[in-house]
């Protein structure tokens, strides 16, 4: 069993003893810490919260936790059912609430579930107030409230309707247009939540003819739920024997979007970004960001539009941080994450899906082909576990120091340039490896220099030891 806290929330297995996995205790213990830090952060004593879940098996039980224990806490919860990560983003604006709770594990297997918190903007928490909520878990620092002081509960399940009609409301979203172009679209929604909101979304944008796979949501995950396209072999079959002009692809929680195209190809985890950011680009000019592990096409894209590319820690509430800094028209993650500041500062695969088929439509293109107008490049994923009494900071350094006349960043492990490839190292915070991430123009570029830089390490651990 696996439990893992962290500052944006607690990750774990269901099942186990307490402190293994993702027990009832846990879940109670720092539900109870978020309920002290709002009232503590936002200086009232009655507090109103939002909770959202995925369709996972275990969403139910754990839903009754935290929202019975936010009840116990004082707090007042507004339950908004069967949801999405974005759709609880925007409930918690929309309803002047003071923070949020989505309950999903994100792309990890049915096993897992999560608490992920957000703050009154519904965004995700900074580093120093996920360290606060962890330290109120630790000292167990929270009492209860007495019966008068209750919370109290109400349910709304029509937040993904509401959702749907801010996405249509975006000006670059073209309904007419998308409805034009008569598109037939599969969606696999791998049984989660996204199951309920994407085929109602498509229809709102006037696809009448969308094909479902794995639509129904069960928490029954039909293969692994991460959008790799080694684990979509299913609707790559389905778009070509159903003659579709592409499908989507979204994780459980519906802020991640995969694109497959009318050949049954992968569009590219990465290029969704790269692809929405140039219609938004073409449209209204300005910065764009992305993470240090996120491929250099959007770099290509921004500047080929006259704006500048920025690249942020790896991590949502980084990005975000960066986009707001530098005021960016556009971001995200290479993970198929959609950052589109006109809705809200949070990744959202129903704007993504909305944008890309305003820009297919009004492109006249097959999606292959919009796909080949941008530059290929290829990201190589690699790591290196090293011995526990490894020096892993004097590694990094060692290598920065070695590639001293290259273009570096260091904002988030080392990052070093080489013309149009670059490689990234970041070290695990809970285990003995370094993780390698490099991109080229072809595949075996990626990995050579992945590999370079592994052998680099190698010979700087033999000189540790």
């Amino acid at each position: 069993m696996t439990l893992i806290k962290s500052i944006s929330g607690i990750r774990g297995t269901i099942g186990g003893k307490p402190g293994d996995g993702l027990s009832p205790i846990e879940i109670v213990k720092f539900s109870a810490a978020y309920a002290v830090f709002l009232k503590n952060y936002r200086k009232k004593t009655r507090i109103k919260v939002v909770v959202g879940r995925d369709a996972r098996i275990s969403g139910d039980m754990v839903n009754r936790l935290v929202t019975g224990t936010l009840l116990s806490m004082g707090v007042d919860v507004l339950d908004i059912g069967l949801s999405t990560t974005p759709t609880v983003e925007i409930a918690v604006t929309h309803t002047a609430s003071d923070g949020g709770i989505i309950l999903t594990a994100s792309h990890n297997p049915k096993q897992w579930n999560a608490l992920k918190l957000l703050n009154e903007k519904g965004e995700f928490l900074s580093e120093a107030d996920g360290q606060e909520i962890l330290r109120i878990a630790e000292l167990q620092n929270f009492q209860f409230s007495g019966v008068n002081e209750l919370g109290k509960l109400t349910t709304d399940e029509t937040f993904i309707d509401l959702h749907i009609k801010k996405v249509l409301d975006l000006p670059l979203v073209d309904v007419r247009a998308i409805k034009n172009a008569g598109f037939r679209v599969a969606i696999d929604a791998v049984n989660s939540t996204g199951g309920i909101a994407i085929p109602k979304l498509l229809r709102a944008l006037g696809v009448d003819d969308v094909v479902e796979i794995y639509c129904d949501p069960t928490g029954e995950f039909p293969h692994n739920p991460e959008p790799l396209p080694e684990h979509l072999k299913d609707i790559s079959e389905l778009v070509v024997k159903k003659q579709c002009h592409l499908g989507f692809v979204v994780d459980p929680d519906v802020d991640r979007l995969a694109i497959v195209e009318e050949d049954g190809s992968m569009f590219g985890e990465e290029y969704t970004l790269v692809a929405v950011a140039d219609y938004i680009l073409k449209n209204k000019p300005g910065n764009t960001v992305s993470n240090l592990s996120s491929t250099r096409a959007l770099r290509d894209v921004t500047e080929k539009a006259g704006g500048e590319y920025f690249a942020s820690a790896v991590g949502e509430v980084n990005v975000v941080e960066m986009m707001k800094k530098t005021g960016a028209v556009i971001g995200g993650e290479g993970n198929g994450g959609v950052i589109y500041p006109e809705i809200h500062y949070g990744r959202d695969a129903l704007v993504g899906i909305a944008l890309f088929l305003t820009y297919l439509a009004k492109s006249g293109k097959k999606c292959s082909a919009l796909r080949f107008q941008y530059p290929v490049y290829f990201i190589s994923k690699n790591k290196i576990e090293l011995s526990p009494e490894m020096d892993v900071d004097q590694i990094l350094e060692v290598i920065q120091e070695k590639y001293q006349k290259q273009p570096i960043n260091n904002v988030d492990g080392v990052k070093i340039e080489f013309d149009k490839q670059w490689v990234h190292l970041r070290k695990s915070n809970t285990e003995p490896i370094i993780r390698i991430y490099s991109e080229s123009d072809s595949e075996t570029k990626a990995d050579h220099l992945a590999q370079k830089i592994i052998d680099d390490i190698r010979e700087i651990v033999k000189t540790q030891l």
